[in-house]
């Protein structure tokens, strides 16, 4: 399972409680986890995560995904 990296870039300055809400996480220990992760072993273990023979980059979805997406 790949984690959310979001809380642990909005930790700084921002109340715990406000993330856990932001997240939907029933308990701000949920949150914990995250704010307090490590971040050089979280990049360690998604970059041993990426498929074998792709570009490493940002994912672009395609316009008709979008539309879908849109249309719901």
């Amino acid at each position: 399972m790949v984690r959310n990296p979001l809380p642990t870039s909005l930790a700084q300055g921002v109340d715990t409680a406000v993330i856990a809400l932001w997240l939907g996480h029933e308990r701000v220990e949920t949150t914990q986890i995250y704010v307090h992760a490590d971040m050089s072993i979280k990049e360690r273990a998604l970059a041993r995560t990426a498929p074998p023979n792709t570009t490493p980059g940002r994912y672009r979805p395609p316009d008709s995904l979008l539309a879908f997406l849109t249309g719901l």
